[in-house]
């Protein structure tokens, strides 16, 4: 009787963490059988993914460029089952944001050029059509910082040259705002239509509709800027990077009162909520570089895994926009949509 043939089994995946990426991201996949009889080959869609760690039940693979969702492991002449993770689409390059890009409620991405101090650039802003990439919006602001919109689609920009905060109408029409907010960054309203602006320096200025300026909280100075944004109870987060690299999220309530909401991030910059209340934040986290998602629990875990991520922002679809110190990505990772786009 002729002697058995023994087929080694395909590997198997059983855990991707985290499972969105932007290219130079890393992926943690988890499984059996990935190195039985050599050393096993990534794949993310039609491109071969560099390992850095690999063994029988462990791989972690960087994500290459032009990469897709369609993950597989081969190890001999087998090939595991088909693994989806959310790659991230380049939108745009050759930018310079330092914070979150900005999003209409058309589903338009705005974005900067900030450049280093004192640098003019060509543009300041540019809008960024998924269909058609990045075109020119706004120009003559030296250092643009953060971006946001009020309810009835202007756009308000800070620069951190000279603390003025400008406003822009759809058209590209701009206007100073307000002057004298210090080294202005990071910049968000609240649901009665205030402006709040953070000085790098460690203040956060509350600017009303009629322009009246208040100093409504202090928090510790950053070397690089404050980030803003609201959460759905009406307390304003912050994040700004220190020397440490255990910094934190803090929680200023409506009175001015600012506690930590999280500690344990390493240079947490940018930062947006979800429909369900979940914060995200640019920033590592054990060691890893991404979004950190933050639960309404201060439950914390790596949600996309990339390189030189410095803000995101939600479209009106739910899909999660990343800015990088050059870049633009589209992540398509399953958040419910965030509100109704209006018709035009």
């Amino acid at each position: 009787m002729p002697p058995r043939k023994i087929v080694a089994p395909s590997p198997m995946i059983s855990q991707v963490s985290p499972e969105a990426a932007i290219p130079g991201g890393e992926l943690r996949i988890r499984g059996k059988g990935f190195a039985k009889d050599s050393r096993p080959r990534v794949m993310l869609g039609e491109q071969s993914a560099p390992i850095v760690v690999g063994s029988d039940s462990l791989v972690i693979a960087r994500v290459p460029d032009l990469a897709s969702g369609e993950l597989t492991i081969t190890s001999g002449k087998n090939t595991s089952p088909a693994w989806f993770c959310d790659i991230g689409i380049s939108l745009a390059e050759g930018l310079h944001p330092v914070s979150s890009p900005a999003v209409d409620s058309f589903g338009q991405i705005f974005t900067t050029f900030s450049g280093t101090r004192g640098q003019r650039s060509p543009v300041s802003v540019y809008r960024i059509d998924p269909a058609e990439g990045a075109r020119p919006f706004l120009s003559d602001i030296m250092n643009a910082t953060a971006l946001a919109f009020d309810s009835n689609g202007i756009l308000y920009i800070s620069s951190r040259n000279d603390g003025t905060v400008y406003e822009a109408s759809p058209r590209g029409e701009m206007s100073i705002y307000v002057e004298g907010m210090g080294v202005a960054t990071g910049l968000a309203f609240d649901q009665n239509e205030n402006l709040y602006v953070g000085d790098r320096s460690g203040t956060i200025f509350k600017i009303s509709r009629d322009r009246q300026i208040y100093v409504f909280a202090t928090v510790e100075p950053s070397i690089a800027a404050y980030h803003l944004a609201f959460g759905p109870e009406g307390y304003l987060y912050v994040t700004g990077p220190t020397t440490s690299s255990y910094d934190c999220v803090h929680r200023i309530s409506r009175e001015g009162e600012v506690e930590v909401f999280y500690r344990g991030l390493g240079r947490p910059q940018g930062l947006a909520f979800d429909i369900l209340g979940n914060l995200y934040v640019a920033a590592s986290h054990a060691g890893r570089r991404g979004v950190v998602r933050l639960t309404p629990d201060r439950e914390a875990s790596l949600f996309v895994s990339g390189p030189g991520i410095v803000g995101l922002a939600f479209t009106p679809t739910g899909a999660m926009i990343v800015s990088t110190t050059n870049s633009i990505y589209r992540l398509e990772v399953g958040i419910p949509p965030q509100i109704l786009p209006q018709k035009p």
